[in-house]
């Protein structure tokens, strides 16, 4: 099966007006780092893309993000070292998040340049509900996205679910307490990096949560949902899937199983970054 059919299960939201941030040192291999996924990433969900041109970031609207019920500002105590300009800070995210685990894939993740520009920029999308599929060519994996038939119906291929195993093993390695305090102790910069991009009227912190709210509020299926071919593309049969925003469609292409474990994740994160559980229920 052709592989843009892996990058699209229904469709991809229409990109807006390209608004860059500012270069950075050298190609714009991305990283998402240990800060968020969403996440998926990431909210760290671990979505790389190689490209020589800047990260197009606008968000597709500026509706209010949900008030913050935090008693303080998410992450809590940061680490007491200094943190260099911004434009010289790939070093020490290299430093930070490579103490956080061993695992095989995490290393992956800090290649590239720009590392917490780039961060900001995937939480944004992730915020507005956007697919990151444009920043996955990295991390795509080998082998391409199938359907099985059974009964004169298609549904995803368990296989191409298990294509995401070493993505979810390296998220859920990470210790979320140690993460919420790189997450604090980078802060200063990434506030700069989301100013960077227009956003002055708030604190980078409701962009995350909301990346992060967006993620856990994801339906998991109970099996391999039902999916049709609409043109090139394939589509979700049900409608709980299908109308989920481009970002939690691509969450589910990982698998049920590995959304679980994201999801254990994502919520352990949540709560050590200072989220109030109540604010992840679905309304």
């Amino acid at each position: 099966m052709a592989d843009h059919l892996d990058d699209e299960i229904s469709y991809e939201a229409t990109p807006p007006p390209a608004k860059p941030p500012r270069p950075t040192h050298g190609g714009l291999t991305i990283a998402i780092a240990v800060l968020v996924v969403a996440t998926g990433a990431a909210v760290y969900f671990a979505f790389i893309r190689s490209s020589s041109s800047p990260i197009a970031v606008t968000p597709l609207r500026r509706a209010a993000a949900p008030p913050s019920t935090a008693p303080r500002p998410l992450g809590g105590t940061p680490e007491a070292i200094d943190v260099p300009p911004l434009d010289q800070t790939d070093g020490l995210v290299r430093q930070l998040v490579r103490a956080l685990s061993t695992a095989g894939g995490v290393e992956t993740w800090l290649a590239g340049t720009g590392l917490i520009r780039n961060f900001v920029a995937v939480t944004v999308n992730l915020q507005e509900g956007a697919s990151p599929a444009k920043l996955l060519s990295r991390l795509r994996p080998a082998r391409p996205f199938a359907v099985v038939e059974r009964n004169g119906r298609e549904s995803i291929d368990p296989r191409s679910y298990q294509r995401y195993d070493g993505i979810t093993d390296a998220i859920v390695s990470l210790d979320p307490a140690r993460v919420a305090r790189v997450y604090a102790t980078l802060k200063p910069r990434i506030e700069e990096a989301y100013r960077d991009l227009g956003f002055t009227d708030h604190p980078f912190d409701r962009a995350l949560q909301s990346s992060l709210v967006t993620l856990v509020r994801t339906p998991i299926p109970d099996g391999a949902p039902i999916v049709a071919r609409r043109g090139v593309r394939y589509v979700y049969v049900d409608e709980r899937f299908e109308d989920l925003t481009a970002a939690q469609k691509q969450l589910l292409r990982v698998g049920p199983a590995n959304v679980r474990r994201i999801d254990e994740w994502l919520r352990r994160l949540a709560d050590a970054l200072g989220i109030p559980a109540a604010a992840l229920a679905a309304p």
